[in-house]
C-alpha cells in the first residue's frame, strides 16, 4: 500500500509535518517500434522500456559537454493545486513517454497530454473530469501513461495507437493517440471503472496512480489505497483488459477469497475473505520475449498489526511474475514475511541481465524500502546472488506472531546502519535533548524491529531507502543507480480502548503525531518522523543519497548525498546532509546520470563512473519525477516534470521542462 497523503512524507525547516475478444498474435509481444532512424534515442515506457532500465540509448549529452545543456522548451498545464477550493494539494510525479514522435504524460488533475517534442507545443488535452474536491487519500497525483500500436489496424485509423491511462478515480481509459479522444470501441467507448470487483470501495481512499501496463494482449492495471483504515479494505486485485476490447481478460488477488485460489492453503479461511490490500501501487514491468509481467506488492492490511492475517501472507511484499497470457502465475518472491513495517515494494520491478560464471543471465531486480537488493532469475524467481533467512525480534504484543526470520540478501545494503539511536544528530542542544527525550522507552533492535505498546524506532522507516522513484540501470556493464531516503520513524501502538483519548489529547495539545485506528484490530496506532522541533531529522546524515551498485561484481561503486535542503543552504555542511528524496534516476548510454528529487529544487548530472556532479541546474519547481530523454530530427533532449511535492514541502507548480545543447552544438 502506498503511503496514505500525509502519512509519513514529511516537511521540515519551518515547513512543518505531513502526517503520504480478439486475438493477439505473438508477434505483437514484441517492443513496439518507430520504424524511424532515431528509434535509438526512443523513450516508450514510463521506466523507458518495458523492463523499467530508465537507461537512455542516445548519446549526443556526454560528460564532455552537459556543462553546456540550456533550456529548450517548457510546457505549462496549469494543473497545481496549493490546497484551495477544497482540493488537497498536489504532486507532480509524472514521467512522458515519446511514442512515435509525441510525447505523453498526465498531470495531478488527471489529465492527459500530447506535445510536440521538438517545441513542447500543445496538440491535444484529454480530460477524464475526476472530482478535484473528493479527498483522495493519494492527493492530487498521477505518474504517467501507456502507449500501443495495433498491427492489426491500418497505419492513419483512429486508434491504430492508443494511449492507456488509469484516472485518479480509478478508471482505465483508452485514448487515440492522434487526438486524444476515447476509442469507440473500447468499453463501449467509456472508461473501465476499475471500483467494481473489488470488494467495498471507500470513495477517495481507492484510486490509481501509476501508469497501466502494456503486456502481451492485454493492459494490466493495480490500485493505490489509503492505509491502515481497517481490516477489511478493498482488494488488492491486479486486473488485465483486452486492448481493443476492454473486456477483462484476467485478475489475480494477492489475498486468495476462496478454495482454489493461489496461496489458499497458506492463509486461515477467515483471515483470507476478510483481509484486503497486498496492493500493487507502483509501476509494474514486462518480459514480452517470456510473456511475463512482474507485480510489485503492498502489505497486507492493515501495515502495522498482522494478529488478524496470521502467517507469512503469502503474494504481499513480493515480485510476483504472472502469465501475461491468461494471468497464471509462474512464480513469486516475498520480500518481507508477514510485514509490519510498511514495507510494499514501492519501486518498479527492473530487469535487466548480469554475467555469472561466463553466461548471461536474465534478472529482474527487486529494490525495496529497506534498502535490501533482490536480484532475481527472471525465469524461475530463484535468487541469483544468495539470499538467507536471518532471525529477527519477536514482537512481544498479545496478538501478534512476527515472522521469526527475514530474507536478507548477499548483496550490500543500501541503507546505512543506525548503531543506536541515542547517538543522534542535532544542529542545537535543544534539538539533541527533544529528540533524546522523544524516545525515552522506545524499543529498537535494529532492522525489523515489530511496533510496539511502549513505541518502536524504524530505521529505514516506510519512506525509505528506495521509493517509488526505482532504480535505473546501464545494461552493458550491469550498474544500477538508485536513490536511498534515510529516515526514521516513530510507531506506537495503542489499545482499543484507550485509542480515542490518546488521539484527541494529541490534538488538543497540537502534538505532531499521525493517528489511524486499524479497525477491526484491538490497536489503533500512531506515527511520526523522527525529527527534531526545528525540523532536522534526529537521525545521522545523509537523508538521502544516490547509491551505484555493481551488479556484477556486487560491490558499491560510489554514494553521494542527494541534493540538499534549502533552508539549510547556508550550513557549511549543507552539501554533506543530502536531502529526502522522492523520484528516480536516469542513465545515459554517454556514461552520464540524470537525476533530481531533493528539496533543493534542481536536476543533476552525475558522472556515472564516479559519481561526480558535472552539471546542475535550477528548476521552476520541486523535480519530485523521474527525467528522461529522446532523440528528435538530430537533438537530444533531457525532460522533467519541475511540479513540486505537497508531501516533500517543495515549490509547487505545474511546469514540464527540457534541456538540450546549443542547436549549433549538435551539427556534426
Amino acid at each position: 500500500m502506498r503511503l496514505r497523503a500525509g502519512m509519513g512524507a514529511m516537511t521540515f525547516m519551518g515547513l512543518g509535518l505531513l502526517l503520504v475478444a480478439s486475438g493477439v498474435t505473438a508477434a505483437e509481444l514484441q517492443e513496439p517500434q518507430s520504424g524511424k532512424p532515431e528509434d535509438k534515442g526512443r523513450w516508450t515506457h514510463y521506466g523507458g522500456d518495458a523492463g523499467g532500465s530508465r537507461f537512455a540509448t542516445a548519446e549526443q549529452i556526454a560528460p564532455d559537454n552537459v556543462s553546456d545543456l540550456i533550456p529548450a522548451w517548457t510546457y505549462r498545464s496549469g494543473d497545481v493545486s496549493h490546497g484551495e477550493k477544497g482540493r488537497r494539494k498536489s504532486k507532480f510525479e509524472a514521467t512522458p513517454i515519446l511514442f512515435e514522435g509525441r510525447l505523453y504524460f498526465s498531470t495531478p488533475f488527471s489529465r492527459v497530454i500530447a506535445l510536440d517534442p521538438a517545441s513542447g507545443a500543445e496538440l491535444w488535452t484529454f480530460d477524464p473530469e475526476i472530482d478535484l474536491e473528493e479527498h483522495y487519500s493519494e492527493s492530487l497525483v498521477t505518474r504517467g501513461v501507456a502507449a500501443w500500436r495495433d498491427p492489426q489496424a491500418q497505419a492513419d485509423a483512429g486508434c491504430a495507437v492508443r494511449i492507456f491511462f488509469a484516472s485518479q478515480d480509478a478508471r482505465l481509459h483508452a485514448l487515440d493517440a492522434a487526438s486524444g479522444r476515447p476509442c469507440p470501441g473500447f468499453a463501449s467507448g467509456g472508461p473501465v471503472d476499475l471500483k467494481q470487483g473489488v470488494g467495498k470501495v471507500e470513495i477517495g481512499e481507492y484510486e490509481v496512480t501509476s501508469p497501466p501496463t502494456v503486456s502481451g494482449p492485454v493492459v494490466v492495471v493495480g490500485s493505490a489505497q489509503g492505509d491502515n483504515r481497517r481490516v477489511e479494505v478493498e482488494w488488492g486485485t491486479v486486473r488485465a483488459y483486452d486492448l481493443r476490447s476492454g473486456r477483462l481478460r484476467w485478475s489475480f488477488n494477492p489475498v486468495p477469497k476462496r478454495p482454489g485460489d493461489p496461496g489458499w492453503d497458506a492463509w486461515e479461511p477467515d483471515s483470507a475473505r476478510r483481509t484486503g490490500a497486498a496492493n500493487a501501487w507502483s509501476t509494474f514491468a514486462a518480459d514480452p520475449e517470456r510473456g511475463l509481467v512482474f507485480i510489485p506488492t503492498g502489505s497486507a492490511a492493515p501495515d502495522f498489526y498482522g494478529g488478524e492475517r496470521p502467517g507469512d501472507n503469502r503474494y504481499a511484499n513480493s515480485i510476483v511474475a504472472l502469465r501475461a497470457e491468461d494471468g497464471s502465475l509462474a512464480w513469486h518472491f516475498q520480500v518481507v514475511h508477514h510485514d509490519l513495517w510498511d514495507y510494499d515494494i514501492a519501486a518498479q520491478p527492473l530487469l535487466t541481465t548480469l554475467q555469472r560464471e561466463g553466461k548471461t543471465v536474465p534478472v529482474v531486480v527487486a529494490n525495496t524500502k529497506m534498502g535490501h537488493v533482490f536480484v532475481l532469475h527472471r525465469e524461475s524467481g530463484k535468487p541469483v546472488w544468495p539470499v538467507e533467512e536471518r532471525s529477527v525480534p519477536s514482537s512481544g504484543v498479545e496478538g501478534e506472531k512476527a515472522s521469526p526470520t527475514q530474507p536478507f540478501p548477499s548483496l550490500p545494503w543500501l541503507h546505512d546502519e543506525l548503531k543506536s539511536p541515542n547517538d543522534v544528530f542535532a544542529l542545537s542542544d535543544e534539538d539533541r535533548q527533544a529528540c533524546l527525550k522523544m524516545i525515552e522507552g522506545f524499543r529498537y533492535e535494529g532492522r525489523f524491529t515489530p511496533p510496539s505498546l511502549q513505541g518502536s524506532i524504524f530505521w529505514p522507516g516506510n519512506v525509505g531507502g528506495v521509493n517509488w522513484g526505482g532504480a535505473a540501470v546501464d545494461p552493458a556493464q550491469g550498474i544500477m543507480v538508485t536513490n536511498v531516503n534515510q529516515l526514521a520513524f516513530l510507531v506506537t501502538l495503542i489499545p482499543r480502548e484507550d485509542y480515542r483519548r490518546r488521539a484527541q489529547q494529541a490534538r488538543r495539545e497540537r502534538l505532531s503525531l499521525q493517528f489511524t485506528a486499524q479497525e477491526g484490530t484491538p490497536y489503533g496506532m500512531s506515527r511520526r518522523p523522527f525529527l527534531a522541533p526545528s525540523g532536522v531529522p534526529c537521525t545521522p546524515p545523509p537523508w538521502g543519497k544516490t547509491v551505484a551498485l555493481d551488479l556484477n561484481q556486487g560491490k558499491i561503486l560510489w554514494e553521494i548525498p542527494s541534493g540538499f535542503v534549502k533552508d539549510l543552504a547556508q550550513h557549511p555542511k549543507a552539501r554533506e546532509f543530502g536531502s529526502p528524496t522522492l523520484g528516480g534516476p536516469m542513465i545515459t548510454a554517454s556514461g552520464l546520470v540524470f537525476v533530481s528529487g531533493g528539496k533543493d529544487e534542481r536536476l543533476h548530472a552525475l558522472d556515472l563512473s564516479s559519481g561526480r556532479q558535472l552539471w546542475s541546474a535550477p528548476l521552476p519547481g520541486g523535480g519530485q519525477a523521474t527525467p528522461m530523454s529522446y532523440l528528435h530530427e538530430g537533438r537530444q533532449y533531457i525532460v522533467i516534470a519541475a511540479g513540486g511535492h505537497e508531501g516533500l514541502g517543495t515549490t509547487l507548480s505545474d511546469h514540464l521542462v527540457a534541456f538540450a545543447l546549443p542547436e549549433d552544438d549538435n551539427q556534426p
